[in-house]
């Protein structure tokens, strides 16, 4: 058994490219780390991680290992964690970054509900928009909107939503009703994330700049400038719902607005996660897969 030592800390550098990292990963000291790192390459009698002051890395016998190591790693905690499933307690600390009203008004709630029936589990929300760094941040995931880049991270969709395009009715009655998404270039419009609004032009999407005297990448905030008349707002529909059923916003424009503005889980690419994370994650896709939107 002692062949085993040290391979769960092997992979967790692997991993996470780095001693420190992978410590605060397994809640345990750096030197715990360096230490069954060294006593393991002692035993295979193999250099496993190329050390500089800058950086680690592996080495060509280290990348082979750890290919072979990661299945081993993940199969036994799912295993641990298949079995003990039925009476487990999630307990610990789920870690969540988010941005976007949807996240404030529908994930948060969701996750409330989720937290109830785990009374033993901590849940800590981050709201911001920011690139997080899942290992240091100590992130389980991520809710985002729009287009995502980062090739590196698992994307799950969680809903996708039509657009909406809204003003007040002092707003309309102060400067008329556009007819044509070109009429929003003289129009008051509130920015959020972009000054270009893509709409459906005649079968085709085209992009229309516009501009306005306010500005924020908050959707409450701007929801709330969009009822105080200060301009025209176009966000997703579930944005809206409550002000229009109020009448205090009217939609306009709706043949031309787009669908498709889709907000994802996100979380890193690796081999296991906490199973508190991946119950989380679950519960979320099969909670938004029953929304109306």
């Amino acid at each position: 058994m002692d062949s085993f030592e040290g391979i769960f800390e092997f992979v967790a550098v692997a991993e996470s490219g780095g001693f420190s990292a992978a410590a605060k990963k397994l809640g345990c000291s750096t030197s715990h780390i360096s230490r069954q790192v060294s006593r393991l390459e002692e035993r295979l009698g193999s250099r496993l991680l190329a050390r500089t002051t800058r950086q680690i890395s592996l080495t060509e016998n280290g990348e082979f290992y750890y290919q072979q190591c990661k299945y081993l790693v993940n199969g036994l905690q799912q295993a641990n964690e298949q079995v003990t499933q039925q009476q487990y307690q999630l307990n610990g600390t789920l870690r969540v970054s988010a941005a976007g009203g949807f996240a404030e008004n529908f994930v948060a709630p969701a996750l409330m509900t989720f937290a109830k029936d785990h009374p033993e589990l901590s849940i800590d929300i981050d709201f911001n928009s920011r690139m997080v760094n899942f290992i240091e941040d100590g992130i389980d995931f991520a809710i985002r909107y729009g287009e995502l880049n980062d090739s590196n991270l698992i994307a799950r969709k969680l809903i996708s939503r039509s657009m909406m395009l809204v003003a007040s009715p002092d707003y309309l009655a102060k400067y008329g009703t556009p007819n044509h998404p070109n009429q929003l270039k003289s129009h008051r419009c509130i920015l959020a994330n972009s000054d270009h609004w893509t709409f459906n032009i005649d079968g085709i999407k085209q992009s229309i700049k516009v501009s306005g005297n306010w500005q924020s990448n908050n959707s409450n905030v701007v929801l709330d400038a969009c009822e105080q008349g200060l301009g025209i707002a176009y966000m997703p529909d579930s944005t809206f719902t409550k002000s229009i059923k109020q009448k205090k916003l009217v939609p306009i424009l709706a043949p031309y607005c787009i669908t498709g503005a889709t907000s994802w889980i996100v979380y890193q690419n690796k081999q296991f996660m906490p199973l508190r994370a991946r119950l989380a994650i679950d519960y979320l896709l099969e909670y938004f897969a029953k929304w109306p939107n």
